[in-house]
């Protein structure tokens, strides 16, 4: 089994940036795609972004292109999302994910976080 813990979840105003951090623990990270979706009260589970095993490759839900960026440092098992110039509607929690294919579909990552908050106000 793999466990993902979530963190750096929290409020900020439109316009600045937030970093949240994915660490997992139980398999060989490097052997993991991951990625990042978001879920809003009353929505389904969006995609956000995915990581290839390496790094090497990276893919972004159209929402949110340009603002923000998906990471990896394999050495210390950790995912990162970078969200810059946020908006009140990435208001969401936001769940990290790993699988075995950089895909946007959801149902297809294997292992998943508890969720992040990220409150964004204007």
């Amino acid at each position: 089994q793999v466990q993902l813990v979530e963190s750096g979840g929290g409020l900020v105003q439109a316009g600045g940036s937030l970093r949240l951090s994915c660490a997992a623990s139980g398999r060989t990270f490097s052997t993991l795609v991951m990625g990042w979706f978001r879920q809003a009260p009353g929505k389904e589970r969006e995609f956000v972004a995915a990581i290839s095993r390496s790094g090497g490759s990276t893919d972004y839900g159209d929402s949110v292109k340009g603002r923000f960026t998906i990471s990896r440092e394999n050495a210390k098992n950790t995912v990162y999302l970078q969200m810059n110039s946020l908006k009140p509607e990435d208001t969401a929690v936001y769940y990290c994910a790993a699988g075995r294919l950089k895909v946007v579909t959801a149902s297809l990552y294997d292992y998943w976080g508890r969720g992040t908050q990220v409150t964004v106000s204007s």
